[in-house]
């Protein structure tokens, strides 16, 4: 479909349905809004979900998103954020026929496609039913500062005459406006952890992925794990539940990997014989009864019961 974004540049988003889905007759869909990574598309997001839309039955919107300069590399922009919470909207307008279930909007994203799923929940918690954020970036300028070390080959070296992390590092200042040094404000503005405070009120239920083996994003102990660590120290109560796994960068972002468990977390998928593998540890630190917080054991799936 053909939307219009913040600064009135046309754009497109893929919305997955359900082939059964019958326009007008069927009951609302609930819907996951899913931001893509730097430098990809939204139809090439949608590669991502297989199936999963249809033995859910529920929407996906994947947008092509717009920053403040650049179109694939929007960084967290608050124009393109605001576009993502348009989305619901923007797709009943593009297609009248589609009913969805407003109590059931989330959001699904990988590298900055999670930290914009971040950001979303930071600025429109009242959108979200459920939000994941896979291997994200949450401090921006310590990301600009680390992107030379990103991994580059001898034809990657040819191809952008240098390491591509200096190739990164300039679209970034050009679609923030600057180096950190110069713009700390609109760097921060992009970072989830400048948000924390926004994210741990939000009352939005929460998954946040990331590995230990990461090579793209290395520095998580300082991106998604100083969230996570943040979150909870401002509010332990929070809904908030951290998977870690030594995964790729974004691999566990498909229909095939653990994609479904994310959505089973959601109830956009009915629980099946499938559970964690033993390498990810998963917990969470959301049920407060009593004054008591409940933690899972590393390696329970979401549902089971946990500790006091």
């Amino acid at each position: 479909m053909h939307y219009t974004a913040h600064d009135g540049a046309d754009r497109l988003a893929t919305v997955l349905l359900p082939a059964s889905y019958r326009p007008g007759g069927d009951a609302p869909l609930p819907v996951v809004v899913s931001p893509h990574g730097r430098g990809s598309t939204g139809i090439s997001n949608a590669k991502f979900w297989g199936d999963l839309p249809a033995i859910g039955r529920f929407a996906v919107i994947n947008p092509d998103g717009m920053g403040r300069r650049l179109k694939r590399f929007s960084y967290g922009y608050t124009g393109q954020i605001d576009d993502l919470a348009r989305m619901p909207s923007l797709a009943t307008k593009a297609l009248p026929w589609l009913r969805i279930d407003r109590r059931r909007i989330y959001a699904v994203g990988s590298s900055m496609g999670g930290q914009e799923t971040l950001l979303l929940v930071a600025r429109h918690p009242r959108l979200l039913a459920g939000a994941a954020a896979l291997d994200s970036v949450t401090d921006l300028a310590r990301r600009y500062r680390q992107l030379p070390t990103v991994p580059c080959n001898e034809r990657c070296v040819r191809r952008w005459h240098g390491p591509y992390g200096y190739a990164l590092q300039s679209s970034m200042r050009r679609e923030v406006g600057g180096t950190p040094m110069e713009d700390p404000q609109g760097y921060a503005a992009r970072s989830p952890l400048a948000q924390a405070g926004s994210i741990a009120s939000s009352g939005v239920s929460l998954q946040v992925w990331w590995s230990t083996k990461d090579r793209i994003v290395s520095d998580q102990r300082h991106q998604s794990e100083e969230l996570v660590r943040t979150v909870r120290k401002l509010n332990p109560c929070a809904p908030l539940t951290d998977y870690v796994g030594t995964w790729a960068h974004s691999h566990e972002m498909r229909s095939t990997a653990l994609l479904p468990i994310a959505l089973v977390g959601f109830n956009l998928l009915a629980p099946s014989a499938d559970t964690l593998p033993d390498t990810v540890r998963v917990s969470t630190e959301a049920r407060c009864d009593s004054g008591r917080v409940t933690t899972l054991s590393a390696g329970a799936p979401p549902g089971a019961p946990g500790r006091h």
